[in-house]
């Protein structure tokens, strides 16, 4: 079993920043991808960016150029700065982890959630 536990989300005004971590603990083997997701009121849970044990990323278009994701492969965390954030950002994050089970098992790890707003 792995856990992810998040934490910075928060309350700030449209413009400012935040940065999220989330920290995977337990019987880790090796993870592979990591991500933020995000789900706001009323909407579909949507990815907002990954990165692979290598470091490649990716982003939502809404979010690229002001968010960044990274990692520390050492300590099992992964980061989301937050940069310029907009109203329509508010929403609860989730952290994701793939976390290798087996030779040919890979099972998806969930974080509780931390909430973000960005009020106007």
């Amino acid at each position: 079993q792995v856990r992810l536990v998040e934490s910075g989300g928060g309350l700030v005004q449209a413009g400012g920043s935040l940065r999220l971590s989330c920290a995977a603990s337990g019987s880790i083997f090796k993870i592979n991808a990591m991500g933020w997701y995000r789900q706001a009121p009323g909407k579909q849970r949507e990815l907002v960016a990954r990165i692979t044990s290598g470091g490649r990323t990716n982003y939502a278009d809404s979010v690229k150029g002001r968010f960044t994701i990274s990692r520390d492969n050492a300590k099992n965390t992964v980061y989301l700065q937050m940069n310029s954030l907009k109203p329509e950002d508010t929403a609860v994050y989730y952290c994701n982890a793939d976390h290798q089970e087996s030779t040919l098992y890979v099972k998806a790890y969930w974080g509780q959630g931390t909430q973000v707003t960005a009020s106007s």
